[in-house]
């Protein structure tokens, strides 16, 4: 079964938006700094993670870095990543010598990564992964620097060393491969219409001429959009809960987003629904700096103790139970791992 298929299976669940209220949840040691703009190659404070790439040394046998074959990356295997060691490395034992794991993240993002206005912390699906990926390799008492980066920044962040790693929705593609690495997939979504109830849009069809539609500048539905806008007025914003506003504000009509975000964003507003299925196949993975070879490799080392076996009890279930399956019920469990070697 091919990756759009395996997706596909993993959506065909209702999305119900409905409104819930936000979990508290323990949490590691962390730092939020400031969110990285368009002049991000400088440092912020307590980041560390904007060192130039170190040299590479000779690891074990097996484990000695080799990038990832982005030139033979195909639509139906894009989410196929590098097979999982915990092996040391240089980007493993650059972190380790920092004493912390500086990722990028959002901060505005129900239910994936959000902050909590009760405590003041980060919370959501993506967060709980960054921790689980920092007490790997830094151990229990872990210390996290997240990094709020806008959609469009995320791989200047990554090329620039502004941070480790990006943990934020972020779909696997052939395009992005060619610019930064990424893990295994671990969440599918899809690319769907988010309008109010009321409105006349139906789907990412005809419905939407002469209708103003909003996407995030540097996601895939701003790709979707150029390839096939169905006669839209495409409006382009830094993050999607921008585009939740302009809804709200009537400056928009309609927003095309991933389903994941949408549902979290109905979920926030029940004045708003998704508009008919999903059109895409998306796979979430954590993204990485090409030459972190060794790096990928342990994050997809962490992602199968994280998938576990599928149990109910597995760290990925109660993640989805937790965070997710309010708003995205019926699904049975985390996407299977597609390995490029």
């Amino acid at each position: 079964m091919n990756g759009r298929a395996r997706g596909l299976r993993n959506l065909r669940a209702v999305l119900a938006p409905v409104a819930a209220g936000m979990c508290v949840m323990a949490a590691a040691a962390a730092v939020l700094v400031p969110a990285l703009g368009s002049a991000e190659g400088h440092d912020k404070p307590g980041g560390g993670a904007s060192s130039p790439s170190a040299t590479h040394h000779a690891y074990g046998p097996g484990s000695a870095p080799a990038a990832p074959a982005a030139a033979a990356c195909t639509a139906d295997h894009a989410a196929a990543s590098l097979r999982p060691s915990s092996d040391g490395g240089p980007a493993v034992d650059r972190i380790k010598e920092k004493g912390q794991l500086v990722v990028g993240v959002d901060q505005n993002t129900y239910r994936w990564g959000y902050r909590n206005p009760a405590t003041g912390k980060l919370e959501g699906f993506d967060i709980d992964l960054a921790r689980a990926v920092a007490a790997d390799i830094l151990g229990p008492d872990a210390k996290v620097v997240f990094k709020a980066v806008p959609t469009n920044q995320r791989i200047p962040a990554l090329q620039k060393r502004a941070v480790d790693m990006v943990v934020r929705t972020m779909t696997i593609n052939c395009a992005r491969k060619q610019k930064v690495a990424f893990s295994t997939s671990y969440f599918q979504a899809g690319q769907q219409v988010l309008a109010p109830k009321t409105s006349t849009v139906k789907a990412f069809d005809g419905s939407l001429r002469g209708k103003r539609v909003c996407t995030a500048a540097g996601s895939t539905g701003e790709s979707e959009l150029a390839a096939q806008r169905h006669g839209a007025k495409v409006l382009t914003v830094p993050n999607q809960l921008d585009c939740l506003v302009r809804l709200q504000l009537g400056q928009a009509d309609a927003v095309v987003t991933d389903n994941a975000l949408a549902a979290a964003q109905a979920a926030q507003d029940p004045t708003v629904e998704l508009k008919g299925k999903p059109f895409t196949d998306e796979s979430y993975g954590v993204a990485m700096n090409r030459d972190d070879t060794d790096l990928v490799r342990r994050v997809n080392k962490v992602l199968d103790d994280y998938r576990g076996d599928g149990s109910p009890d597995s760290p990925w279930m109660r993640a989805y139970r937790t965070w997710l399956r309010a708003d995205m019920p019926g699904i049975s469990g985390p996407p299977s791992p597609e390995y490029s070697d």
